[in-house]
């Protein structure tokens, strides 16, 4: 009876510990073990329905209510998820009934805008979106920064932001989405963030993008900590995009600063 283990482990499994990669995997035989197979079909699917799952947006705006935070739901042209997927163009325009819903709305003066939308992965939503809002809405009133209720768009993309910002004549446009899932991180949600969004003018070369916010990635203090530097630097320079830079440190959020290839 052969001595030697199924399942040949690769050197590095060491250095697993600090990354959610799929590295050191080992082999059996010159294929990869079953574990990391089913492991891999399993991440696949994750990431599978965090794209196609709807977002319960009404779940979602009750779950804001209960908390006492006002919210409007919104639609984007794309009629469907199918549609969504294959005609981004459509995710960055409001529907016809969305836009009259807008109309509808009194504008009152307004500084900031904060716009929620499944994007592609609902799932990154439903973990993060209202943990994230609980401390950045705080922070924003903090500022006496004036605010309509929080939008929430089904099948949107980010530059549907631009119209919202522009009908409130808001300064600051916040859009928190669900990011294209990873076979590591299909609940990763993004922040973006643009000065003077205005619908047809700003382009992604206006915008400033924070992402990786997930369990194993960005924490809410972090990600809440560099968007207020963003927003601090917008309303100094007056812009936002490629010009303003994330210059922000960890300093002030107290938090360890470890680096492993030098201790391990």
């Amino acid at each position: 009876m052969s001595q030697h283990p199924p399942t040949t482990p690769d050197t590095w499994q060491c250095l697993s510990q600090f990354t959610a990669a799929r590295i050191a995997l080992g082999r059996a035989g010159i294929s990869l073990p079953t574990r990391a197979c089913l492991d891999f079909q399993l991440a696949h699917a994750l990431a599978r329905d965090a794209v196609n799952l709807p977002l319960d947006f009404d779940q979602l705006a009750h779950s804001l209510s209960v908390q006492g935070i006002a919210s409007l739901c919104l639609h984007s042209q794309a009629a469907n998820q199918q549609i969504y997927l294959q005609r981004p163009d459509l995710g960055r325009l409001l529907s016809p009934a969305s836009q009259r819903s807008l109309q509808k709305l009194k504008p009152s003066a307004a500084d900031a805008v904060v716009i929620i939308s499944d994007g592609l992965s609902s799932t990154a939503i439903t973990h993060h979106a209202e943990a994230f809002l609980s401390i950045l809405l705080p922070s924003l009133q903090a500022q006496q920064y004036r605010m309509p209720p929080v939008c929430l768009v089904k099948h949107g993309r980010v530059a549907i932001g631009d119209a919202i910002a522009d009908h409130f004549a808001a300064r600051l446009c916040i859009v928190l989405i669900g990011e294209r899932p990873g076979l590591s991180s299909p609940d990763s949600m993004g922040i973006y963030f643009t000065y003077q969004a205005r619908s047809g003018f700003s382009t992604d070369a206006d915008r400033n993008c924070i992402s990786n916010i997930h369990s194993n990635g960005l924490s809410y203090a972090q990600a809440l900590h560099k968007l207020l530097f963003l927003i601090a630097g917008a309303e100094q320079l007056k812009l936002s995009g490629v010009a303003l830079k994330d210059q922000s440190t960890e300093a002030d959020l107290a938090l360890p600063q470890a680096n492993f290839l030098l201790d391990f």
